[in-house]
């Protein structure tokens, strides 16, 4: 009788498929948070940023390559200035406030609120008036508001929004205010302005031009870039907030975005940028 040998068995290609699999996993976690440590304080990961609504979109491109940058992850909150300044003001988990203008981290610094040595301008906005209606493309600037042959303007609560007082102090600039004021449909951000017109809820309205700007999704229409001599310099300051458990990370971010990168988003979407400033 002749004896056989039994043949080894093979393992389940699906056990293979499965230490293969666990073996990349591991490598790959010894590699990324080493990576982390030595650019993200190791207390903390995430930073939860205040954007007034029209830096919405180039704060989530810096946002992504700060992360990519870095490994620290950033969590953005958007609404209007005067909202944000608000909720900072009711304890909100803010650790930096990006604003549409100055006077809203000075009144933080002023009640103590925003962290000394840490305010400085951002970028300089500009504004725009856009439409997507067929009737009012053709020459859009000052002349569109002055004949006035349209049922609604789109712009931002000017009691909460900077951009909503530009476009105001623009249409008085021209002698259009009291004509137009009938027309207004107030957002409660530039970003409900933007919205508006986008939807066709109003034939044109002033809006960010950042929000016109962006590389990718490009909104249509046409518009009007409004002279800087029509309104005050939309100023934006960032601050970082006062008493957030660990501020460290919250600086790093200040300081990326201030970096050749950051700035280089920021001049994309069409923002003058201001000279760096020192953060203490």
């Amino acid at each position: 009788m002749i004896a056989h040998r039994r043949r080894p068995e093979s393992p389940p290609r699906g056990s293979v498929f499965f230490f293969v699999t666990v073996s990349l996993v591991m490598a790959a976690m010894a590699v990324v948070p080493a990576r982390a440590e030595t650019t993200v304080p190791p207390k903390s990961r995430s930073v939860t940023v205040a954007v007034a609504a029209n830096f919405l979109e180039p704060m989530r491109r810096i946002a992504a390559a700060y992360t990519e940058a870095s490994g620290g992850r950033v969590r953005i909150v958007s609404g209007s200035t005067g909202g944000l300044y608000a909720k900072i003001r009711h304890g909100a988990p803010y650790d930096l406030f990006l604003s549409a203008d100055q006077d809203s981290p000075r009144r933080l610094e002023a009640d103590a609120l925003a962290a000394p040595g840490t305010r400085f301008t951002y970028a300089t906005g500009r504004l725009a008036l856009w439409t997507r209606s067929k009737a009012l493309r053709d020459g859009i600037g000052p002349e569109t508001l002055r004949r006035g042959a349209f049922d609604h303007i789109a712009l931002a609560n000017p009691a909460l929004a900077p951009y909503g007082v530009a476009a105001i102090q623009t249409m008085r600039a021209l002698g259009v205010e009291k004509a137009l004021s009938a027309k207004f449909v107030r957002g409660q951000s530039i970003g409900q302005a933007f919205q508006f017109v986008a939807t066709g809820s109003a034939p044109l309205g002033f809006v960010a031009l950042s929000q016109l700007r962006h590389p990718v999704r490009r909104p249509g229409g046409v518009w009007w870039v409004v002279p800087k001599d029509l309104h005050a310099p939309i100023k934006q300051d960032a601050v970082l907030v006062a008493g957030r458990p660990d501020p460290s990370a919250a600086q790093a971010v200040l300081r990326y975005l201030q970096s050749d990168r950051g700035r280089a988003i920021i001049r994309a979407f069409g923002y003058d940028v201001a000279p760096r400033a020192a953060i203490r």
